[in-house]
């Protein structure tokens, strides 16, 4: 078995081809994959219908190891298996990729794949995070990701000039009800997340359209802690956003400043929490509130900037001077 020098552990059983390597098995004992660009040369451009799944049967193939250490003591099986970066090479993900992958939360790829199997995500119950490379204005490898779930999805993108945009698709969730009278099934939708997912023209992603669907969102059932986090996102990391949609936002989150302010105290996000305070204007009685968890949570930066807005509140003609 050949070794080649890696980012991390993985045992991947490969087919050469005259331009590129298929993956047809990788395995690893990690929490965290990396696959290789490339291979002797050549570009990895495939990965194989079930290449992920656990505790698959070994195929026929090359057996290389990709090692960045000393040789792990716990079998290769996928189980712990939580963030897989794909290489930029890669052109084609097969059938049931990822299939009971159960561990993994977090993919990172770009989104030059072109052929997008099918049902590549079955059963990772976890799988909630993306983050992709775009290579241009179309982007079908998120369209193929989001569509697959009804989960609520973090995703961020980073467009061919570095810019970010971290986007929140909300939950939906499909209901089928027997209807025994009538020996049928009644199919519903419930949750505002569906246009989210499923709100691709062409396969290409429009912050546009993605904006467009705010209003609505707000007026079906919706969890508020999602619409936060959607909001607060957009204003944070403004890729593409009108000035509609950013007044949109602005208003929801100026009406549940208080909710976004505990959020950022849990989340520790010191630098959100003063962005939060340079474009929200909190009332003392929250900012007293948010002071209170600071000191709770010993987070001493956080306290001092919820201080000091608190010091700006104060009328000048209350405030004591002193001559010396």
């Amino acid at each position: 078995m050949e070794v080649i020098r890696g980012e991390s552990e993985l045992l991947l059983t490969v087919r050469r081809k005259a331009d590129g390597i298929v993956i047809l098995r990788a395995l690893s004992a990690d929490k965290t994959a990396v696959l290789p660009e490339t291979l002797w040369g050549l570009p990895v451009t495939e990965l194989e219908h079930h290449a992920f799944v656990p505790n698959r049967p070994v195929s026929e193939g090359e057996t290389v190891r990709i090692a960045c250490g000393p040789m792990p003591t716990e079998q290769p099986d996928n189980s712990r298996l939580e963030d897989v970066t794909l290489p930029s090479t890669l052109r084609r993900i097969g059938d049931y990729a990822f299939y009971n992958c159960t561990a993994l939360r977090r993919l990172r790829m770009h989104d030059a794949v072109t052929d997008w199997g099918g049902l590549i995500f079955m059963n990772c119950r976890k799988l909630d995070t993306l983050f992709l490379r775009m290579t241009g204005e179309r982007t079908r490898a998120l369209c193929c990701f989001v569509g697959e779930f009804s989960r609520e999805l973090d995703v961020t993108l980073v467009d061919p000039a570095g810019e970010t945009a971290r986007l929140i698709f909300p939950e939906y969730r499909e209901n089928l009800d027997e209807n025994c009278p009538n020996h049928y099934f009644d199919y519903t939708i419930t949750g505002g997340g569906y246009p989210y997912h499923h709100g691709f023209r062409d396969n290409t992603f429009s912050t546009m359209d993605f904006d467009r669907l705010w209003e609505k969102y707000l007026k079906v059932n919706h969890d508020d802690g999602t619409a936060l986090r959607l909001a607060w996102w957009r204003l944070r990391q403004p890729w593409k956003l009108s000035e509609d949609a950013a007044a949109a936002y602005g208003k929801y989150l100026r009406e549940h400043g208080e909710e976004a302010l505990v959020w950022l105290l849990e989340q520790r996000d010191t630098e959100g929490l003063n962005w939060l305070l340079k474009h929200v204007e909190l009332s003392r009685e929250i900012l007293s509130t948010g002071c209170e968890l600071a000191r709770q949570q010993n987070a001493a930066e956080a306290q001092v900037l919820l201080l000091e807005q608190m010091h700006r509140l104060v009328p000048v003609g209350r405030r004591k001077t002193f001559d010396l």
